[in-house]
């Protein structure tokens, strides 16, 4: 096992399949696999902002960055960035396949100090704020995507962060370590 011992600050953005559950027990395998693919494909695609990638978990991406920053404005046009590419690949999907496809994109936008490690071939981050923004997918507006979550971590390490547009936003369940949550973007 190797390690990277450098901790360093950073951001962490990840992009969730909002019904993703149930489109799996609901779908044909191959055909749920293909648009899955396809509807991430697009996510990766679109990423304007030069994140990089640490995983892809499923139904979401894990994005970091630990170097030039985008700020808030930026963060916001990779967000509608990456949502519009999703609805639009979901869209060509639906046609192409004569179905209807019933997910729709979160976006989780953290900061914090965190690392990385390797296990063989495979890169993992480790810190609190990976776990955070994890817990952050947990939330009490989970039933109303598309929408964007920004931690005031991220607000507060942003020169550009919204006045007045912050909303308190810290009473989910189980989120002992669940850092306030200061601004919710509607898609």
């Amino acid at each position: 096992m190797q390690h990277d011992t450098a901790n360093k600050n950073g951001m962490i953005m990840i992009p969730d399949i909002s019904g993703f559950t149930d489109f799996v027990i609901k779908s044909n395998m191959f055909v749920g696999k293909y648009i899955t693919e396809s509807l991430l494909k697009s996510v990766m695609d679109s990423n304007i902002v030069c994140l990089e990638i640490s995983e892809v978990e499923g139904d979401a991406i894990l994005f970091y960055k630990y170097h030039n920053l985008p700020t808030f404005e930026e963060t916001l046009m990779q967000i509608e960035q990456m949502y519009n590419d999703f609805q639009k690949e979901c869209k060509r999907l639906a046609l192409q396949l004569a179905i209807e496809i019933p997910l729709s994109l979160k976006i989780i936008v953290h900061y914090g100090e965190f690392t990385k490690y390797k296990i063989g071939k495979f890169e993992k981050l480790y810190g609190a704020p990976v776990v955070e923004a994890h817990k952050m997918l947990k939330n009490h507006i989970a039933e109303y995507p598309p929408y964007a979550l920004f931690s005031n971590a991220f607000l507060e390490i942003n020169f550009d962060q919204p006045e007045k547009a912050t909303v308190a936003y810290d009473n989910c369940e189980d989120c002992k370590y669940l850092p306030e949550i200061g601004y919710i973007h509607y898609l």
